[in-house]
């Protein structure tokens, strides 16, 4: 039955016969966004809180650049809508179709999106917060820091409140994995690819999540950005969960593998610290 089920598909599936769908709902599927037919979800809680509006986190997932699709993490949706969020998960074209900047546009796209939309679903427009896994922590971090990447789509200045990166790759040229070759490469200007070049001081609040027995993306790169971002002042903070390698930090979002670290909790104290409850 499930032989051509992606990993994060059938985690998704286990989670929700786990438990994981209760608390929580798909408020709109398919919804169309963009300017090239891309499309996103979007997960709440069942439980609104007494002002109506709900804090809002656009999730993007990870694959390389290369794959992934946005209804295969229901299970973060559901775990992040359940803790009181409202959760946007959009798609985004990939590698080899596109190269960078597209799939970077397309994150962009999705937030500007967001502000204009977030309101009927009963999201806050004042209370947005970015946050993905691997190349989806890529998009969310880049996004967070290049300001003029989101104003170039419509996007107002400050709209992203926080963000939060698990295992994201932020400092990694020259480019060495043959997925980060494959949708970097051909852009003349290698640094410009690259979120720590676009550190600055009022950077939105970061949680930068990463682990030592992690050996796709390396923890320097957390490190890195953590430590750029720490030296001009901006708010930045770098957890570190050890043995966790690079998709137990995701699927400790999931019900099934949840006893694997405090991912969850941890992610979830940051943004309501940051955008309230």
């Amino acid at each position: 039955m499930f032989a051509f089920v992606s990993p994060p598909r059938l985690l998704s599936h286990y989670d929700r016969l786990a438990g994981g769908r209760e608390g929580s709902y798909p408020a709109a599927e398919g919804v169309p966004f963009g300017s090239h037919g891309q499309r996103l979800d979007i997960w709440a809680p069942n439980a609104m809180p007494a002002t109506g509006k709900l804090p809002v986190v656009i999730f993007w997932y990870g694959g390389g650049w290369a794959k992934g699709d946005r209804a295969s993490y229901a299970f973060a949706g559901r775990a992040l809508a359940k803790a009181g969020f409202l959760v946007v998960i959009p798609d985004y074209r990939k590698v080899p179709q596109v190269h960078f900047p597209a799939f970077l546009d397309d994150g962009a796209e999705a937030v500007a999106w967001t502000q204009k939309n977030i309101a009927q679903y009963q999201g806050d427009p004042a209370r947005v917060a970015v946050m993905g896994h691997s190349a989806g922590a890529y998009q969310a971090v880049m996004l967070a820091l290049d300001a003029e990447r989101l104003a170039a789509a419509g996007v107002s200045p400050g709209f992203i409140k926080a963000g939060v990166g698990l295992s994201g790759p932020y400092d990694f040229y020259p480019f060495t994995s043959d997925r980060a070759i494959a949708a970097f490469s051909e852009w003349p200007r290698p640094e410009e690819t690259q979120p720590i070049t676009f550190a600055r001081a009022d950077a939105p609040a970061l949680l930068l999540v990463t682990s030592d027995g992690d050996e796709t993306v390396r923890p320097k790169n957390a490190n890195n950005l953590g430590a750029k971002l720490k030296s001009l002042g901006a708010p930045v903070e770098v957890k570190n969960y050890g043995p966790l390698d690079h998709e137990e930090v995701v699927m400790a979002l999931s019900v099934p593998f949840r006893s694997k670290g405090p991912v969850l909790a941890d992610s979830v104290a940051f943004l309501k610290a940051q955008l309230g409850d």
